[in-house]
């Protein structure tokens, strides 16, 4: 077999082994080869425990208070981009436990980056397109874009290069805001960042269920609507900010 030419790494914690397994079998069916970043498991860290997590800024921007699964989420991301950062790769693709690999994976992705060879970090997997601006199509026909309304949510697949790596890790050290939601904030970490328009990777078994909370946890972290007004008005610049970066896509 000839040299992987993107690393892929996957995020898993040690009570989610059905889904690791499930990764493996896939990747070996598709010919993958995949490095496994050891996730933070947040449900296991007390919270005077956590590090770098600006709470009273989360609460402001995003209206609740962080659940521990978005903790572990973030921690784990970020340890995944200095996993791959302490590689020699010069791009690399991050995947979170619940997608379902196929072998079109790396030429998909590698066709994607070129593309948009200025891209920093290339969405792969999404849950929303509202608002979607056409940029370039890839050999492989997959269109890539920004959207003029979000967040996307999901950090469930994305391309990023080292470059990027290296942006991701200084300007979102702290935690601030969920990592699905920050990731995509290219005018707030000056990076380039794209999103295909469709996903190139699906859930497994169409999994719509998630490891970090159910709706009952969200909805007991969310403050009441009259505490919110800050997360309103964080979110009415936010959108301007976003109009801004997409219709200056290069």
């Amino acid at each position: 077999m000839s040299e992987q030419k993107l690393s892929v790494y996957v995020i898993t914690i040690e009570r989610a082994a059905e889904r690791l397994n499930e990764i493996v079998k896939y990747a070996s069916a598709s010919e993958i080869e995949i490095v496994r970043v050891n996730g933070v498991d947040g449900s296991l860290i007390p919270r005077e425990a956590w590090v770098d997590v600006d709470h009273q800024s989360f609460t402001k921007r995003h209206g609740r208070t962080i659940l521990p699964g978005e903790y572990g989420c973030y921690r784990s991301h970020l340890a995944a981009l200095h996993q791959f950062l302490a590689s020699s790769r010069e791009a690399a693709i991050i995947i979170e436990d619940d997608v379902l690999l196929d072998r079109q994976l790396l030429g998909r992705a590698k066709a994607a980056l070129d593309a948009a060879p200025g891209a920093e970090v290339i969405k792969l997997v999404n849950h929303r397109w509202n608002g979607f601006m056409p940029r370039a199509k890839s050999a492989s026909g997959d269109i890539l874009g920004r959207c003029l309304f979000g967040p996307q949510g999901s950090a469930a697949c994305y391309l990023v290069t080292r470059a990027g790596a290296e942006r991701l890790v200084t300007s979102l050290k702290t935690m601030s805001l969920p990592w699905d939601v920050a990731l995509e904030r290219g005018w707030a970490i000056q990076a380039s960042i794209f999103s295909t328009r469709s996903n190139v990777l699906e859930f497994v078994n169409g999994r719509t269920t998630t490891m970090i909370g159910t709706r009952v946890d969200y909805r007991r972290a969310k403050l009441a609507p009259w505490r919110r007004f800050s997360t309103y008005l964080f979110r009415v610049v936010d959108f301007f900010r976003r109009i801004f970066y997409v219709l200056s896509a290069r």
